[in-house]
C-alpha cells in the first residue's frame, strides 16, 4: 500500500493555512501552517506523529509549522498545548536548543578579505569547539568551568553572578527570552535539591565532564555563522531593527546550539524512567509510541521532569551567552576595537507555562519558536513591548537567514512560528544522494568560507526545504513579518576534516 495514499488530506483554509481533523474527529483540529507546496510535502510519518500527539491525553491544541518533519515522538516543527500534562517528546533530547544573534559594529567590508575571514574562523574554533563530546579541554582559549560554577549555572542560569564569573556582560540577560528557569514550584531551591539528588544518586555520573561543554556548539545541525545584515526597506522593519539593535550593512554572528551532553543526559534519563514506569503500569501510549510518554501535572513524575528540563534549559542559556562572548573575543583578537551586543536569544525546544484559551497551559515547542507580537502582555517590562521580540529563523548558508517580528495573526498558531527551514531529506538520504563537489562548489560560488575541508552532505543546503517558500508561508499566514535578511560570510560547523590552522 502506498503510504502517501493513506496520509490524511490537509484541508486548506487559506493561502498558507489548513487543518487536519483530530483523531476520531473529536476536539479541535490540528492547525497547519504552510502554502500548498509546503503542505503537500509533509511526509506520512510526520502526519502520523501529529495525529498521535493530538490524540494524547490532555492535549488541546496542536500546530504544524511549515518546517515540520518527523521527529522524536512528536514532529519537529510542532506546538503542543496541554493544561494538564507535560510531554518530554515535544521538547526532545536537546533541551532548549536555541538561536542567538550577536550584532557587531563592523561594516561588511571589514570581512571582505578571505584572509581576515580565515583568521576569524581560526580564532573562533580556538575558543568554541564543535563536535559530539567536545568541550573546553579541546580548545586553547575557552573558559575553565569547574563543578561548583557548573552547579550554579544549572541552578541559576544567566544570573548576574554567573555571568560576571564567566566574563559575560550581565546586561545581555535583558535580551534573553528567558535568562533563567526555576523549578516546578517556580523556585530556584527546587533545582538545587533536584540536582543534588541526581548527583548523589549516581544518575549524573559525568556531571563535571558535561559541565565542561559550556561554550561549545556540538554537532548535527548546530552552527556558528558570520552574517551580513540587510534591513528590510519599510518603516516598521527599520523601527524594529532600531529597537533590536540591528545595524544595516554591518556584521552579526548567528549561533545555533543547545544544552549539549548535559541536557541530553537529563532528557535521556527522563525518557528511560518514564518508559519503564509506563511498562510497569501497563498504561497504553499514544499511537503505541514509547517516545510519547507523559506525566500528569502535580505528580512526582511531572515535577521531576519540569525540574530536569529547567536544569538543562539553564545550561543551554549560559552556553549561548558564553559562546557569544567567546566569539566577540575572537573578533577583538583579529580586528582590535570590535564591539558587540546581544540582539536576542530565543529557544525552540522547550515547554513553558503560558496562557492559551484563557487558561494556564504548558506550551511545548519542538523545533518551533515563540512569536509574541507588540503589546503582548508577556512582553511587558521588556525592551520589546512596543514592537514584539526578535524572531531568529535560520535558513541555510546559501539562502540566508531571517530576523522577523510577530504579527497579531500569530494567535492562530499559539503565538509560534517555525524554527527554521526544516529538513527535506533525512541524513542518510542526503549523504547517499547529494554530490560532495556540488555541495562544496555552491559555497565557493556564494563566497562563503567554512572551517570544513568538505561540508557535511547531511547538512548541505539541498538537504533542507526551500527557505523562501517557508518564509512565504509565515508571511501569508499572517504570523510574522520580515525585519532583516542575514547573508552568510563564513560558517563554523562540526567536521572531522577541519581546516583549522589554514591561512
Amino acid at each position: 500500500m502506498n503510504e502517501e495514499a493513506t496520509k490524511p488530506v490537509i484541508q486548506p483554509t487559506g493561502e498558507a493555512t489548513g487543518f487536519i481533523p483530530a483523531p476520531g474527529d473529536k476536539g479541535k483540529p490540528i492547525t497547519v501552517i504552510g502554502t500548498a507546496a509546503i503542505r503537500d510535502a509533509f511526509d506520512a510519518k510526520c502526519i502520523e506523529q501529529a495525529l498521535n500527539s493530538r490524540g494524547a491525553p490532555g492535549v488541546t491544541d496542536l500546530v504544524l509549522n511549515p518546517d515540520a518533519h518527523a521527529g522524536y515522538g512528536a514532529p519537529v516543527g510542532c506546538v503542543l498545548v496541554s493544561p494538564t500534562h507535560v510531554y518530554p517528546g515535544p521538547v526532545g533530547v536537546d533541551i532548549k536548543c536555541s538561536m542567538s544573534l550577536l550584532q557587531l559594529d563592523l561594516p561588511v567590508d571589514a570581512v571582505a578579505d578571505k584572509t581576515v575571514r580565515r583568521a576569524l574562523i581560526n580564532a573562533i574554533v580556538e575558543r568554541t569547539p564543535t563536535g559530539a563530546g567536545k568541550g573546553q579541554r579541546n580548545v586553547k582559549k575557552g573558559r575553565n568551568v569547574n563543578a561548583e560554577l557548573g552547579r550554579r549555572v544549572a541552578i541559576e542560569g544567566a544570573s548576574e553572578g554567573v555571568s560576571r564569573e564567566l566574563g559575560i556582560p550581565p546586561e545581555w540577560a535583558e535580551h534573553c527570552e528567558d535568562a533563567f528557569h526555576r523549578g516546578h514550584n517556580n523556585q530556584r531551591d527546587d533545582l538545587a535539591a533536584r540536582l543534588d539528588l541526581l548527583i548523589s544518586g549516581g544518575k549524573f555520573p559525568k556531571f563535571e565532564d558535561k559541565i565542561r561543554q559550556l561554550g561549545s556548539y556540538g554537532g548535527g545541525n548546530h552552527f556558528g555563522e558570520c552574517e551580513a545584515v540587510q534591513i528590510a526597506d519599510n518603516d516598521r522593519a527599520r523601527r524594529a531593527a532600531e529597537v533590536f539593535g540591528l545595524r544595516d550593512g554591518c556584521i552579526a554572528f548567528l549561533s545555533h546550539c543547545g544544552s549539549r551532553g548535559f541536557g541530553y543526559a537529563l532528557a535521556n534519563d527522563q525518557f528511560r524512567t518514564l518508559q519503564n514506569k509506563f511498562a510497569a503500569w501497563s498504561i497504553p501510549l499514544p499511537g503505541d509510541d514509547k517516545e510519547l510518554v507523559y506525566a500528569p501535572l502535580g505528580t512526582q513524575e511531572a515535577d521531576d521532569y519540569i525540574d530536569d528540563m529547567s536544569l538543562g534549559a539553564n545550561f543551554a542559556t549560559v552556553n549561548h551567552m558564553l559562546i557569544n562572548q567567546l566569539v566577540l573575543e575572537a573578533f577583538q583578537e583579529i580586528i582590535p576595537g570590535t564591539r558587540g551586543k546581544l540582539v536576542y536569544f530565543i529557544s525552540h525546544n522547550i515547554a513553558r507555562r503560558e496562557i492559551v484559551n484563557n487558561q494556564e497551559c504548558w506550551v511545548h515547542r519542538k523545533g518551533a519558536t515563540r512569536a509574541f507580537p507588540a503589546n503582548h502582555f508577556a512582553l511587558k517590562d521588556t525592551p520589546f513591548y512596543e514592537t514584539g521580540h526578535p524572531i531568529l529563523l535560520p535558513g541555510n548558508p546559501t539562502a540566508g537567514s531571517c530576523v522577523m517580528v510577530a504579527d497579531p495573526g500569530a494567535d492562530k498558531s499559539c503565538y509560534s512560528v517555525n524554527h527554521g527551514a526544516g529538513r527535506a531529506k533525512g541524513r542518510k538520504a542526503a549523504i547517499r544522494e547529494l554530490d560532495q563537489k556540488t555541495v562544496d562548489d555552491e559555497f565557493v560560488a556564494h563566497d562563503i568560507l567554512t572551517n570544513c575541508r568538505t561540508y557535511p552532505k547531511d547538512e548541505a543546503p539541498a538537504a533542507y526545504k526551500d527557505f523562501n517558500e517557508v518564509l512565504n508561508s509565515v508571511r501569508l499566514a499572517g504570523l510574522a513579518s520580515e525585519v532583516a535578511r542575514l547573508r552568510a560570510r563564513f560558517v563554523i560547523k562540526d567536521s572531522d576534516d577541519s581546516l583549522k590552522g589554514a591561512a
